[in-house]
């Protein structure tokens, strides 16, 4: 599935949204911006790499970004000091500005990269063997910085010290970290870290890259409240079966999406089909929710919103049933078995609301 028909279904559903009532046409806009952010704006993680250190770069990515990867890794070769994209074969691409030991001619080279592409996060490199006090010059700006110890354990706290000593980096400093061999403790920290502290854009290709169990279902869960929130929404209109194809594309993005996190390829028919082997195919769905909409008919206004409430459970269902059999490792079985056991529980914040 490619971009384009992404984008074609996004602007679908925004403008299906626009004709929605008033009082919900708002909350559910709301909830499309960070789908559209995590997988229409999806771009690559910007890193600047600054202080002093010679480790060469093919190794500091090793450690960082590909601990379990034993292919060479792909880089596009630009003039020194500028944007290069490094890519991780079967995990992502990330983009570095290495501006370690830059001298002064280099400068304004490396200010024009980044005034066109803003880094996201700022790595202060210390080599143990410069000395701190004179080698320490952050740039201004609210980009968070990263502190990343080459040395011996005792120079993390040295680090840690001058960088809190200054007031414009003590404010923006996120950690001190000591890289020494992959996979390490502290490396999988770093990567949990930067998927948190890194903007929605970039989110999707950092789960990717560090495959961080947490981070994937936390942006997992992220798509399903978005989600869920907007099918509820939808399914309470008084609007009989012209909305089921909307719903429907809807549940299968979310899947799809979830597939996608896991470190699999966007695939509708793989979403599609995951669907049907819940038993939650759209036959059902449209019985279950027009029939309750049926014996609700004598209700105005309590009818629609119940109806809603079975739209928004029955896409949670789905979910919570992708997250635990393509995140959390559970068979189809037991994926079968969260899909029935969720539809029983009312998800939380299932109708957005206009407040």
């Amino acid at each position: 599935m490619n971009q384009t028909t992404l984008v074609k279904i996004a602007e679908r559903l925004e403008g299906l949204a626009g004709k929605l009532p008033e009082k919900i046409r708002e909350p559910v806009l709301r909830e499309l911006i960070p789908l559209k952010q995590l997988f229409l704006q999806q771009r690559r993680p910007r890193f600047l790499f600054i202080g002093s250190s010679k480790t060469p770069m093919p190794e500091i990515i090793d450690a960082l970004f590909a601990p379990d990867s034993h292919e060479g890794m792909n880089v596009t070769l630009t003039p020194v000091h500028r944007w290069t994209e490094w890519t991780i074969p079967g995990h992502g691409t990330v983009s570095i500005l290495d501006a370690r030991d830059a001298g002064d001619s280099a400068q304004t080279q490396i200010q024009d990269d980044l005034r066109r592409e803003p880094a996201d996060v700022v790595f202060f490199f210390d080599d143990g063997e410069s000395n701190l006090n004179e080698t320490i010059n952050v740039s201004r700006g609210e980009t968070k910085i990263i502190g990343l110890s080459l040395g011996s354990a005792g120079r993390v706290t040295e680090l840690e010290q001058a960088l809190d000593a200054q007031p414009r980096v003590r404010e923006r400093l996120l950690t001190v970290v000591r890289i020494t061999e992959r996979q390490s403790p502290e490396t999988r920290r770093l990567m949990s870290l930067l998927t948190a502290e890194l903007p929605n854009q970039a989110k999707i290709e950092m789960i990717r890259i560090s495959r961080d169990r947490h981070a994937q279902v936390h942006v997992a869960q992220m798509l399903i409240k978005s989600t869920t929130a907007i099918c509820a929404a939808i399914g309470a209109q008084p609007i009989p079966l012209a909305d089921m194809p909307v719903l429907t594309a809807l549940q299968v993005l979310m899947v799809s999406g979830i597939m996608y996190i896991s470190g699999r390829e966007r695939s509708l028919r793989g979403a599609t089909e995951f669907i049907a082997a819940l038993g939650a195919n759209v036959g059902v769905g449209m019985l279950l929710r027009e029939g309750t909409r049926a014996m609700l008919k004598f209700f105005p206004g309590w009818g629609n919103v119940v109806c809603g409430m079975v739209a928004g459970a029955g896409t949670y269902a789905i979910g919570r049933a992708a997250t635990a059999y393509f995140l959390e490792g559970a068979s189809l079985r037991e994926a079968k078995q969260t899909y029935l056991k969720s539809r029983r529980k009312r998800p939380r914040s299932a109708l957005p609301s206009h407040e």
